[in-house]
């Protein structure tokens, strides 16, 4: 059994993607920066998340090997094709890895994202980019998982961005989680079609992840640049983010209003191409 588990994050950083009709061209629109976690002992790891092309499934891959680890299993914490992806050429490196799902219906949104349709939307935005054929996990039967003899906890908790099923990786000795897209971290929220209802759902899904105490999280997106990983403040930071977002398009009759009001708020948060695309779905032509 190791003495200890470790923590190490690798951060895919910004992707440029091509933009919407109405985005101010003289900015690059990007895919906000994402993360995979590594939970290791001496020798054997779980990574939690895969990220999204080819490219980085390949560094994440050499980042891996190079730490010297195993990984026993790739957890993806849900089913949105940019937290698995680039599995792939993690699976290629380490033949003996599964990757693995804790909940069903995750699986089942998995799959569900590597449908043609699905597959046409990611290839618009990445072409070339992201493997034809992405592997979709399967089902664990256990909500346990051992890294050398230390319990790693996995939880279904519930919505997030998009309203897809959201599970996370509990470390209990460490108080860390990897909240997956729950909780993010100085960068604008992906909250596109989001509603009233759903605001509130993902509320609650930070109060979940909230009453489990963790010190630390690590959130599924988090600008490459932000202070830190600690859990109140990303936790605060977070719903703040979703309770101004609702109050700002309550108050507003177009998209520029709430994007100009958040901004305003939040003048420090990467990928302001999302806080576009959430503005503009909340006001239907």
């Amino acid at each position: 059994m190791a003495s200890s588990l470790s923590i190490d994050v690798f951060n895919s950083g910004y992707k440029p993607i091509p933009a919407a009709p109405g985005w101010d061209d003289s900015t690059q629109a990007t895919w906000p920066a994402s993360t995979s976690t590594l939970i290791s002992g001496d020798r054997d790891a779980l990574l939690v998340d895969a990220l999204l092309t080819t490219s980085e499934g390949e560094r994440l891959a050499a980042w891996v090997r190079d730490t010297g680890r195993q990984p026993g299993a790739i957890f993806l914490t849900h089913g949105h094709g940019d937290h698995f992806f680039g599995a792939g050429p993690v699976l290629d490196a380490f033949p003996d890895t599964q990757l693995i799902a804790s909940d069903q219906q995750v699986v089942d949104e998995a799959g569900a994202d590597t449908t043609p349709a699905h597959m046409a939307f990611w290839n618009s935005s990445f072409a070339g980019e992201v493997s034809e054929s992405p592997m979709v996990p399967t089902l664990t039967s256990s909500q346990e998982f051992s890294v050398e003899g230390h319990p790693v906890e996995f939880r279904t908790i519930g919505r997030a961005d998009e309203g897809v099923l959201g599970t996370i990786v509990h470390v209990p000795e460490l108080q860390v989680i990897c909240s997956g897209d729950i909780v993010y971290n100085n960068i604008h929220m992906w909250l596109r079609n989001s509603t009233p209802d759903s605001r509130r759902a993902w509320l609650a899904s930070l109060d979940a992840v909230a009453a489990l105490s963790p010190a630390t999280i690590i959130t599924g997106h988090k600008d490459p640049d932000a202070p830190d990983d600690d859990a109140t403040r990303v936790l605060d930071q977070s719903r703040r983010y979703i309770e101004d977002f609702d109050q700002t398009v309550a108050e507003s009759s177009m998209p520029g209003e709430v994007i100009d009001a958040m901004v305003a708020k939040y003048p420090g948060h990467g990928n302001r191409y999302t806080l576009f695309v959430a503005a503009s779905t909340q006001f239907p032509s």
